[in-house]
């Protein structure tokens, strides 16, 4: 089974592009829908967040507006949010790709926005950058509801830039348009399987 780890930087169409593989039958694990598991009702990262930040946690399982404050206002919160939640992802995406493999998926993707920071790529046989020009990945980002330039300039510095990503990566996907971008997935996945891994 292939392991095709996508990413990119905030605005540059992972999201969507990520849609583009399942919509040709590949099984896709997204680490932010991940997240959002753990920290709903009854999702295995309540209990313990609700012990760091006890008014982060409601009926609804976490809110992620009072956590989003409360790391403004401590250094050291994210750090200790990241211990109780990494290895919580690392467990869920390690079930998603056991049963892929269970299943006979030949192909499969992590989709994963900090994929090179958050030291995923070990998991990954090929990587998959999204990319656009930084003048349209700006115009994409500022556009979005309640969106910032001080956000989005916070957003980025947690990012690593997007020509390095680019340059590490296996395989870049210019996601301009979406006609465009979705004949690259296809170009992807049939250079993966040319290579007889899939």
């Amino acid at each position: 089974m292939i392991v095709l780890g996508l990413t990119g930087s905030i605005g540059m169409g992972k999201s969507t592009t990520a849609q583009m593989f399942r919509d040709e039958g590949v099984p896709v694990w997204d680490a932010d829908a991940a997240v959002h598991r753990l920290y709903g009702p009854g999702g295995l990262a309540v209990a313990p967040l609700q012990d760091l930040v006890p008014e982060a946690v409601g009926a609804a399982g976490v809110d992620r507006g009072v956590l989003k404050a409360k790391i403004a206002e401590d250094a050291t919160l994210l750090g200790r949010i990241e211990k109780i939640v990494h290895p919580l992802v690392a467990e869920d995406r390690a079930m998603f790709l056991d049963a892929q493999r269970t299943a006979g998926a030949p192909v499969v993707v992590l989709d994963v926005p900090l994929l090179f920071e958050a030291g995923g790529t070990r998991d990954c046989d090929r990587i998959v950058v999204v990319s656009v020009p930084e003048a349209e990945q700006r115009a994409r980002v500022l556009a979005r509801l309640g969106m910032t330039e001080a956000d989005f300039e916070r957003i980025l510095a947690r990012q690593m830039p997007d020509a390095e990503k680019r340059a590490q990566a296996d395989f870049v996907i210019d996601t301009k348009t979406i006609e465009g971008a979705r004949a690259q997935v296809r170009a992807v996945l049939d250079a993966v399987r040319e290579d007889g891994d899939a």
